[in-house]
């Protein structure tokens, strides 16, 4: 009885022993990933047809992703889909962007009730990323335009970011690290920081009191997402003569509030 024509997961050529499962280029593999996210599942002569390339070359992308589960076969169709680690690289990204859009009315609602500028930040690569800021009508202000960075210890939003490491993750951070040093106020002993890191989890947000340009202070809290992880850290900066000592306490309340508010809105479990 002859056999009904096989449906293509993997083309019948294909010798995983003599050749290679991977490839290396990106763009292609790029490629791959754009055409099975537009479709419900593709076989593997579908996605060769559509990309104009051979049943191997498409076998070894595949392959690949395959085995970092960025894209998965389904057995008895044969057809591919966009895998299990696609989903939480994307859902890192929504995470990020997430943030950023629910962040602007909490923040310009912040900016109203403070008069200074709030900004949004996020850790990167042992840095304070500034990715959002809704400014002040004063002329003489904070800013931090997209992309700004900043070391986490000479900033509100890095050290509101920092209270909430691990014991673990706060000493792998600190390990060979020079604080430096940018105005007298800087923390650039290990001793000092986590004094004050203390104090930030005590309170529940973090005081920039000129510790990286004279003249300017930031209040910051963090932020917080569906499962208790910390996103980014909210804040609210300006120049000392409008945020004397006296205005501390409340325009930290005030951020607190802020911080809470977002989270919230990010599915965060209410404290």
């Amino acid at each position: 009885m002859p056999q009904p024509p096989r449906r293509k997961g993997r083309p019948k050529s294909f010798d995983s022993n003599s050749q290679p499962a991977t490839i290396q280029s990106l763009d292609r593999a790029l490629d791959v990933l754009d055409a099975l996210a537009g479709a419900s599942g593709m076989t593997l002569t579908e996605l060769s047809a559509a990309l104009d390339q051979s049943a191997a070359t498409m076998y070894r992308v595949l392959a690949t992703l395959e085995a970092r589960r960025i894209v998965e076969m389904e057995p008895q169709s044969q057809t591919w889909h966009i895998g299990a680690m696609a989903f939480r690289l994307g859902s890192a990204f929504l995470r990020r962007s997430s943030v950023i859009e629910r962040s602007r009315p909490v923040m310009r609602e912040l900016m109203e009730a403070t008069g200074e500028t709030s900004n949004l930040g996020i850790e990167r690569g042992g840095d304070v990323m500034f990715v959002s800021q809704v400014e002040t009508h004063e002329s003489i202000r904070a800013f931090f335009p997209p992309g700004t960075t900043s070391p986490m210890h000479a900033s509100g939003i890095g050290k509101a970011l920092l209270s909430c490491f691990g014991e673990d993750q706060l000493a792998r951070f600190l390990r060979g690290r020079t604080l430096q040093e940018f105005t007298e106020k800087t923390l650039t002993s290990a001793e000092a920081l986590r004094e004050d890191l203390a104090r930030i989890r005590s309170r529940g947000w973090s005081f920039d009191d000129e510790e990286k340009a004279q003249g300017m202070r930031c209040v910051a809290a963090p932020v917080f997402g569906m499962q208790g992880e910390v996103l980014a850290g909210i804040s609210i900066s300006g120049p000392t003569a409008r945020m004397p000592d006296g205005g501390i306490d409340g325009i930290g309340a005030l951020v607190k509030d802020a911080a809470q508010k977002l989270s919230q809105g990010m599915g965060a479990p209410a404290v």
